[in-house]
């Protein structure tokens, strides 16, 4: 019963969304990213991108007013990674704050002495558990161009991370997944990519990969979606691990003049 009353709603959102398919063409032709999916993909892309818009809170910083056109750019890319997954993957929290460019926050921590410090970083973007997902717009106009990095999958690969309780490289995984080829794969890989950083055998993938887990997952997240040609042909375990947890397989979209050899 429930189950039918949600599917009622949301189709209901959909229908009413006041954005025309001229705005969504507009949008997915910005993206590169987008160009190999199929016709069924878009559209299902774009009725989630509407339930996004609807459920979300999309807010600019710092004098940044959000036209839709960048909203719709921001919910496209959100969105990929849940394709076939679904919106309540994104459940818990509600804002994505957009700043103009990188910001700096101040964190305060305590150190091991029990003293208290107050430090601050650039950012490009960052993901709070249960709260917000922050994105720099200057970056995210970069995403979605197929060049391995896309700052929006990587903020919201955070938010799947985090439905375990913590964001540690371990989303939930689903019915049929075996939890012991998970950690294995993506353990031996972050071994692996940390040792050729050490040894400046890089691999073309960010090295920010290598400063956690957490991390781990949400570049080479990136990685999968930009250039899964590079995350096969190095990792190949972890992509077969992370086409079975995201229900896609964005190598089979790609010519195959375009992969690694």
């Amino acid at each position: 019963m429930f189950s039918f009353l949600s599917t009622w709603w949301q189709e209901r959102i959909i229908r009413r969304s006041a954005i025309t398919n001229e705005q969504w063409q507009q949008a997915i032709a910005r993206l590169p990213l987008l160009k190999q999916l199929t016709a069924e993909e878009i559209h299902q892309l774009i009725r989630l991108s509407i339930l996004f818009l609807h459920y979300k809170s999309l807010e600019g910083a710092r004098g940044l007013t959000l036209i839709d056109e960048m909203k719709l750019v921001i919910a496209l890319q959100a969105c990929l990674p849940i394709l076939h997954l679904g919106m309540d993957w994104y459940r818990g929290w509600v804002s994505v704050i957009v700043y103009p460019a990188q910001f700096i926050p101040e964190r305060q921590f305590v150190d091991e002495y029990g003293v208290e410090h107050r430090a601050k970083s650039v950012l490009s973007g960052e993901s709070w558990h249960r709260g917000p997902v922050v994105l720099s717009w200057e970056d995210t106009e970069q995403s979605g161009i197929i060049d391995g990095s896309n700052l929006v999958i990587h903020e919201f690969a955070h938010k799947l991370d985090a439905l375990n309780g913590r964001t540690n490289g371990f989303p939930p995984l689903h019915r049929g997944m075996d939890v012991t080829r998970w950690v294995s794969a993506l353990s031996d890989a972050y071994e692996d990519f940390q040792q050729r950083l050490n040894t400046w055998n890089d691999v073309p993938i960010d090295s920010y990969a290598a400063s956690s887990p957490a991390e781990f997952f949400a570049v080479f997240s990136e990685v999968f979606f930009e250039r899964p040609d590079i995350l096969k042909y190095y990792y190949p375990r972890v992509y077969e691990q992370f086409k079975q947890f995201y229900r896609q397989d964005p190598l089979a979209r790609l010519p195959s003049k375009n992969h690694v050899h």
